[in-house]
């Protein structure tokens, strides 16, 4: 492999020749083989971003020098094109202020900064740490781009995934609403309820679930950066952290202000915590309507049976014919995962020492691992499973008619323990609700059939 020679306040240390990156970045790549996790491209784009805003904000205070400052913006825009892909090869478990990758950044941008201008006829040095860094510190953009992607990506990917099952389920809701069904508490036989009415509540869920992540985006919109190395603003201008807020907000189209305490935006990572804990309400919600579509659909003969669901691939190597509910399957093993992810970034952001958290990689990688999986998992179950779930009428009909629970119909009229006898002489003798009924005396058939009418059993009665 040809290699240059590169040199850090360490040393000089050997880069290959086809990378943009330099010393700070090499002596990481090699100090931390570690696992297979490298840094998220979608973190990557994020500090591109922030660069781009840092090195306009540091130009218009007269920090930066036009030159360099639009060469940065330009290699920037670069990085955001995915024109500089294969230059930050970093591993998650590195330093846990993330200043190596912060490094990466710095380095790769500075370089093909050099080169944009050389194209030029202009040999103008480029600083990764005086030009690039200018204003900032490993400890302040580390957290803002952690509130950043969080956000944008939330905004972009998860709510835009939340909305599209959520609008299947309404219609579902809405087209299956006068099939009466029974209902199953404790997984056993409850009261008849429609099959519109039970997606209902599975909509529910994931429309309180875009409330609470909506409200809880705000959590993010506070940003370290202006705080540089302990929240002090230490060779930071006195107005950079309002204009830098200003600028992400402009490139993102999200409204983002600086934090009015970078002391507490530099150590601690409760904001995260709290709207990761978002994403576990909604994983949790996932689970359950995941594990409600594959037990109604389940047999198809020797089980519940009562929705269909697309056959999406054979489910056997050896049982021919068999189809299993696989898009629930994923979903559920993406929930686990969720679940994980969350006691890893609460656990991490417990780990705030004095100034700083010194967890943030893992955090980054957790939480965006969250936010991707779920997105993905929820636009596959939609399209794969939810859009063809279909009643299974004759399956329906059947489980509620061999119903004993109808008979709480009955109690209005004749009183708990008369119709817990009905159903119990029905059960022990084999005979319908309405033959045991008529047995015992306590209700006329016309009475039974007023009072146990399915259509009647699903709303409130006075």
């Amino acid at each position: 492999m040809e290699c240059r020679i590169e040199k850090d306040s360490i040393g000089e240390i050997k880069v290959p020749v086809d990378k943009l990156w330099g010393a700070q970045t090499q002596r990481s790549f090699e100090n931390f083989r570690i696992g297979t996790e490298k840094i998220p491209l979608e973190l990557v784009a994020v500090f591109g971003m922030l660069k781009r805003a840092a090195a306009a904000v540091n130009k218009d205070l007269g920090l930066l020098d036009e030159v360099r400052a639009d060469a940065i913006i330009a290699a920037c825009d670069e990085l955001l094109e995915n024109k500089l892909e294969g230059n930050f090869p970093l591993s998650v478990w590195q330093t846990g202020s993330g200043t190596q990758f912060n490094m990466n950044i710095n380095e790769v941008l500075a370089h093909r900064a050099e080169q944009i201008l050389a194209a030029k006829g202009q040999e103008i040095k480029v600083h990764p740490n005086d030009h690039v860094n200018r204003s900032q510190s490993s400890n302040d953009i580390f957290p803002t781009s952690l509130h950043v992607a969080g956000l944008t990506l939330i905004r972009k990917q998860l709510l835009p995934a939340l909305g599209a099952l959520l609008h299947t389920l309404q219609g579902k809701s809405e087209e299956f609403n006068s099939i009466i069904k029974i209902g199953r508490t404790h997984l056993m036989d409850a009261t008849p309820l429609t099959l519109g009415q039970e997606i209902s509540g599975w909509a529910g869920m994931l429309e309180r679930n875009q409330t609470m992540l909506v409200t809880g985006l705000d959590f993010l919109r506070k940003l370290a950066m202006g705080g540089t190395a302990v929240g002090t603003g230490i060779n930071s201008h006195p107005d950079f952290a309002v204009a830098i807020a200003a600028e992400i907000s402009r490139l993102t189209g999200e409204h983002f202000e600086t934090s009015p305490n970078k002391f507490h935006a530099l150590t601690s990572k409760d904001e995260m915590v709290a709207v990761h804990g978002l994403l576990k309400a909604l994983a949790a919600d996932l689970m359950k309507i995941a594990n409600d579509v594959r037990w109604l659909a389940s047999g198809p003969r020797c089980g519940i049976g009562e929705i269909t669901i697309p056959s999406n691939e054979p489910g056997s190597s050896i049982m021919p014919s068999k189809v299993n509910p696989t898009q629930a399957e994923a979903l559920t093993m993406v929930v686990t995962q969720v679940f994980g992810n969350d006691t890893t970034v609460s656990f991490a952001a417990s780990q705030g020492n004095f100034q700083l958290n010194v967890f943030m990689p893992v955090i980054a990688y957790n939480f965006i691992q969250s936010v991707r999986l779920l997105s993905d998992a929820m636009n596959s179950f939609n399209e794969k499973c939810a859009v063809g779930i279909e009643p299974n009428l004759k399956k329906i009909d059947h489980n509620l008619n061999q119903s004993l629970i109808l008979i709480t119909g009955l109690v209005p009229l004749i009183g708990y323990d008369k119709a817990a006898e009905i159903a119990k002489k029905a059960f022990r003798e084999n005979i319908t609700l309405k033959e045991a009924a008529m047995a015992t005396g306590y209700v006329s058939a016309a009475d039974y059939d007023l009072y146990m009418d399915p259509s009647k059993l699903i709303t409130a009665r006075s």
